[in-house]
């Protein structure tokens, strides 16, 4: 998901509560829920960043990881305390354990290295603890001595996004080799995919593409991901087979989804609706967002809150 520069918004007091209680509203639909999570990730202050917190304990797993992840790519400082006992509870999905991981890499202090390590050792997940081998890379690479929570010191994205590894500049044959490389650490095929992903070019879609069959589902997840960010229909057939798939990992299946939903020709959007019925919460909730942002987007809206007017109240 791209992010918006938080600096053009300006939202009255009203406008931001009531945002908050739609995104905490658990008898809203899921797709108006992520609407008002996605206008509140373009904010900044205590308001938003309490209810984004509150959102990493929601039942549903699909919109906690999505807070989680927010809160990263906002690069809250103050989240941090929130974001580790995300990461520390046991009880709570991999995916959103994982996202917590990720985002304090997104934060990108020093002082998160002991939290990270903590997780590294111990999670049961190996999702997650290569989420944080990953986090961690991305901190190190960070300047010496740095507090730096600016993503430009990472390399900026041109996707507006904070990436989990800065985007090798290596020619194309040499990053697919990178990728596609079992033996490479994470880090290293992260910041080869992201290479990729900036070079857009035929030879760098089919390399990313081919690494939908990596042996890291973290990995199988992010290459979703940066398939829905290209948007190029060569990969629809590919992220169709890996929603198909009920044994793949829900967050890879979640994350092809969300990128069909973003390549929206007709395939795209029978195989949404076919899959919003998906047995697993993580993948079903996924479609049927993609779809209400598909409706928003095709009758000329935005899917955020942020663009609509606050109610009138009625005069008496």
């Amino acid at each position: 998901m791209e992010f918006l520069d938080d600096s053009s918004f300006k939202v009255s007091a009203e406008m931001e509560e009531l945002l908050c209680e739609r995104l905490l509203d658990q008898n809203q639909p899921i797709s108006e829920r992520f609407r008002a999570l996605f206008s509140l990730r373009n904010l900044k202050g205590p308001v938003p960043r309490k209810a984004l917190i509150q959102a990493t304990r929601d039942p549903s797993n699909l919109l906690a990881h999505e807070a989680a992840f927010a809160l990263g790519q906002m690069q809250d400082v103050e989240a941090i305390p929130a974001l580790e006992n995300v990461l520390n509870d046991m009880s709570l999905h991999p995916i959103v354990r994982h996202e917590a991981a990720e985002a304090l890499g997104a934060i990108g202090l020093r002082s998160n290295i002991p939290l990270l390590k903590n997780s590294l050792d111990r999670d049961p997940a190996q999702e997650v603890r290569e989420t944080c081998e990953l986090a961690l890379s991305r901190i190190e690479e960070l300047p010496n001595g740095s507090e730096n929570v600016d993503s430009s010191a990472t390399g900026a994205s041109p996707f507006l996004s904070v990436d989990p590894a800065a985007p090798s500049g290596s020619p194309v044959h040499q990053l697919r080799e990178v990728l596609l490389n079992e033996d490479k650490k994470m880090y290293e095929r992260y910041s080869a995919l992201f290479g990729l992903r900036n070079n857009g070019g035929n030879e760098a879609i089919s390399a990313i593409v081919k690494s939908l069959g990596a042996n890291s589902a973290l990995l199988r997840h992010e290459v979703a991901y940066v398939l829905g960010q290209l948007q190029n229909k060569t990969a629809t057939d590919a992220l169709s087979g890996v929603l198909k798939d009920v044994h793949e990992h829900p967050m890879v299946r979640h994350e092809a989804a969300e990128a069909l939903g973003s390549i929206a020709d007709g395939q795209c959007i029978a195989l949404l609706e076919e899959f919003v019925q998906d047995p697993e919460p993580i993948v079903s909730q996924s479609c049927e967002v993609a779809l209400s942002m598909l409706e928003f987007e095709k009758a000329g809206k935005t899917f955020e809150y942020l663009f609509m007017q606050t109610p009138k109240v009625p005069q008496a």
